[in-house]
């Protein structure tokens, strides 16, 4: 826009040729040194620059005052030199243009976003200054609907994929109205105080969601922050076992960037919501009035918009759970020392197992759901009754039982060391005391009753301490059974190798003493492929005849994309280490073999399902009926097949049960 303008005629001016001249660089802007003599006596022709003739004075400066008509910037000025200027944005005062809006917090135009200038007001000739800042404007809302969109997922979003409906998201976070609340009754830097910690603290609790998201889809439970850290090395361990070193990496560093991501996002969220609800600050004030009083009828009436789903609800669940967590040490330590088998001598241990070689053999991932679902239920149903078949022609009798395991879809571990001390170990800080105790387990039972304790692990890649607290003469870890064959996932090597090595290096020496050995069985370990199959006990030598059967099936990768999949690959998994367990028995089993096989805990929920049972199956197996005569008390059912009407214990039962009804 020129900064020259015409001058309106006045009835003083000249004549109208005079007048109407074009106005020259002299009309608009003089130097300090050039301004006329003001002539009191002549003010309109002074005013309108012209002496007393009627022609232009040169030396009169150009009036400040300009055509309304003509279309100038009504905020024009004259500067010290005599320039003609447009509107700055400043008033008299030297207050700001009210048509630059700065809100509150600084920020300028609306959302934060700088205002439009001149030029975008005005616009250029086509209309790209304008477009610019309708850009800007849709931009900014998106934005914050986005940012609120976010603080919404970190207050009112469920913490389990199954649960995610519209209706979750129907309820009042009380704490969001508080903090609103108070945002609105602090000045500028108060509000930064409250809202970046705020941000920080939403930040968490949503990364705690998506972690209690993975562990509701693996573990059926969420992420404890007190006892839970071991699992994310279990997770990379089991990563790293199964998509290599590299794949450990990139899922570490995406898993961190995640993270820091969420912090940053939801704290920058925050801020931009507070700025919004400050400039609005009549509208927040009647709605969080409004929605404060719905959570105060909602809490004393206990409204309800749908069922199950409060309109008011807090979110300080997680502090709770913290709380019984570290109280959890106190109550662990009361039960631990309750121990009615610590002093009993050895001579009055076992007695009706004397001279018996016993194994006890955790089948991974064997759950109720393997026995009982109907996606399952014939295929190892089929293979159960088979396999009893077989141990009957064999010579074999069997029992079967249920047992609740403390774990679900993962932590064997833990199901391992319920099993063997009597003690409810279902987290990773008591299983921390538990074998920094001296707790007598099942293992130590047998030690003090002399017998030979050894542990078969193909799963332990690493230093074992915990091997001497649970009572092991011997333990033959994964690097030390000669295997050469090709890994199968996450499984170091087929169970059929890892009983063969048993069977030589223990069971089968001449005039050994009896032992007790504890095996655990991985080839049924997630993600369920590739699965080897079994072969003559004669060909399996160092291992290296698996090496092609490494190489069929579908990746992990391609085989979880779909559900039905994986549980056909688990239900095979699982009958394989059955078949192999049978297989065992029938080659190498004898008068003397007592065998227990039991699941460590269930499937993972997609497997399994939602709201699964914690129940795993457990078989003992023997040729001497005096064994299994000493466990007729427990109604369990004949054959390798609980009935859904025997009975469930705990598996922290298990212990006393088995040395009361083998004791004397």
């Amino acid at each position: 826009m020129s900064v020259f303008t015409r001058r309106r005629r006045n009835p003083t001016d000249g004549p109208p040729g005079t007048a109407d001249a074009p106005s020259t660089d002299a009309d608009a802007q003089r130097r300090p040194d050039d301004q006329g003599t003001h002539d009191p006596a002549g003010p309109a022709n002074t005013a309108a620059g012209t002496a007393d003739n009627g022609t232009p004075d040169a030396t009169a400066p150009t009036p400040a005052t300009t055509d309304p008509n003509s279309g100038t910037d009504p905020d024009a000025r004259t500067d010290p030199d005599g320039r003609t200027v447009l509107g700055s944005g400043t008033d008299p005062d030297g207050g700001t243009d009210p048509g630059s809006r700065t809100d509150p917090d600084g920020g300028a135009g609306p959302d934060g976003g700088a205002g439009a200038s001149d030029g975008d007001r005005e616009g250029d000739g086509d209309g790209g200054g304008r477009r610019r800042g309708r850009i800007r404007t849709v931009a900014g809302w998106l934005t914050s609907v986005l940012a609120l969109l976010l603080v919404a997922f970190a207050m009112l979003a469920p913490n389990q994929l199954s649960l995610f409906t519209p209706w979750v998201f129907l309820r009042l976070p009380v704490e969001a109205l508080l903090v609103v609340a108070l945002v609105l009754l602090l000045p500028t830097w108060g509000r930064r105080a409250v809202a970046v910690p705020v941000g920080l603290l939403l930040g968490l609790l949503a990364i705690v969601k998506v972690v209690d998201m993975g562990f509701f889809a693996v573990l059926a439970r969420p992420f404890n922050p007190v006892f839970d850290w071991i699992s994310f090395e279990a997770g990379t361990d089991f990563v790293e076992q199964s998509y290599g070193r590299t794949g450990a990496i990139v899922a570490v560093v995406a898993a961190g960037l995640l993270a820091v991501g969420l912090l940053v996002l939801m704290t920058f969220s925050v801020l931009r919501l507070t700025r919004l609800a400050v400039r609005h600050r009549r509208a927040t004030t009647h709605i969080v009035s409004a929605l404060g009083a719905t959570c105060v009828v909602g809490a004393v009436l206990g409204v309800q918009i749908v069922p199950d789903v409060p309109v008011s609800t807090l979110t300080y669940d997680r502090v709770l759970q913290v709380q019984a967590a570290l109280r959890d040490q106190e109550v662990f330590a009361a039960e631990a020392r309750i121990d009615a088998f610590a002093n009993v001598p050895g001579e009055q241990l076992l007695t009706g197992l004397r001279g018996k070689d016993v194994v006890l053999a955790f089948v991974e991932s064997y759950g109720r759901t393997a026995v009982e679902d109907p996606f399952f239920a014939r295929e190892v149903g089929a293979t159960l009754d088979t396999g009893y078949t077989r141990l009957r022609t064999a010579g074999y009798a069997a029992r079967s039982g249920w047992l609740t395991s403390p774990t679900f879809g993962g932590g064997s571990w833990l199901a391992h060391a319920t099993l063997l001390s009597g003690l409810w170990i279902n987290n990773q800080q008591r299983y921390t005391h538990l074998t920094s105790s001296d707790r007598m387990t099942l293992n130590r039972a047998f030690q003090r009753a002399d017998w030979r304790t050894v542990g078969v692990m193909p799963g332990v890649t690493q230093t074992w301490p915990e091997g001497t607290f649970f009572g092991y003469d011997e333990v033959h870890a994964s690097k030390e059974l000669g295997y050469r064959g090709p890994q199968f996932s996450w499984a170091q090597m087929p169970d059929q190798y890892t009983l063969s090595v048993f069977e030589q290096r223990e069971h089968a020496k001449p005039d050994h003493p009896p032992v007790m050995a504890t095996i655990p069985l991985v080839s049924s370990h997630a993600p369920w492929t590739p699965i080897p199959e079994l072969i003559g006990w004669d060909q399996l030598g160092d291992g290296s005849i698996f090496g092609p059967m490494a190489e069929t099936g579908e990746s992990a990768d391609d085989l979880w994309q779909d559900s039905d999949k994986v549980r056909t690959q688990y239900r095979r998994a699982v009958q394989y280490s059955l078949d192999t367990v049978v297989s065992y028995l029938e080659r190498y089993g004898d008068d003397d073999m007592v065998f227990v096989f039991l699941g460590d805990h269930q499937a993972s929920p997609i497997v399994t399902g939602e709201n699964a049972s914690r129940d795993v199956p457990i078989t003992i197996v023997a040729k001497d009926p005096a064994v299994l005569d000493r466990i007729s008390g427990w109604n369990w059912q004949d054959g390798l097949k609980p009935g859904p009407a025997t009975p469930v214990w705990q598996m922290s039962d298990f212990r006393d049960k088995f040395l009361t009804a083998f004791g004397s």
